[in-house]
């Protein structure tokens, strides 16, 4: 499960990055969507994952880690889902004012050919 999670977290990172240093606004966008989602796998997978295993202490069963799963990069990634969406969504609309004034989405201003 650790080499699968791994491999995910990888591609998606070397998916993000590739399309990072891509010329066109809308493939950049993409890139850094992706590569938030590799983050938010990274920073999730570094808290204990146990399936059936509460993250709130309940009482008569100690507060330890072998009992518990971590519920601090739960709430991480939460707030990062919440604040890469409301960035995209500002980056989308940037994007389409820049497209506007500009006629074009390519990062040099060029345009293509039909």
């Amino acid at each position: 499960m650790e080499a699968l999670l791994a491999l995910v977290i990888g591609v998606l990172g070397g998916s993000g990055i590739w399309l990072v240093l891509r010329p066109r606004t809308f493939q950049v966008i993409m890139g850094l969507t992706l590569l938030s989602y590799a983050v938010n796998l990274f920073i999730f997978s570094m808290g204990s994952i146990f399936i059936d295993k509460p993250p709130l202490v309940r009482p008569g069963v100690p507060a330890d880690l072998q009992h518990y799963t971590d519920p601090m990069p739960q709430s991480l990634v939460l707030t990062a889902i919440v604040i890469g969406f409301a960035t995209t969504a500002l980056f989308l609309v940037v994007l389409l004012a820049s497209r506007g004034f500009s006629g074009t989405d390519h990062v040099d201003g060029t345009r293509e050919e039909p």
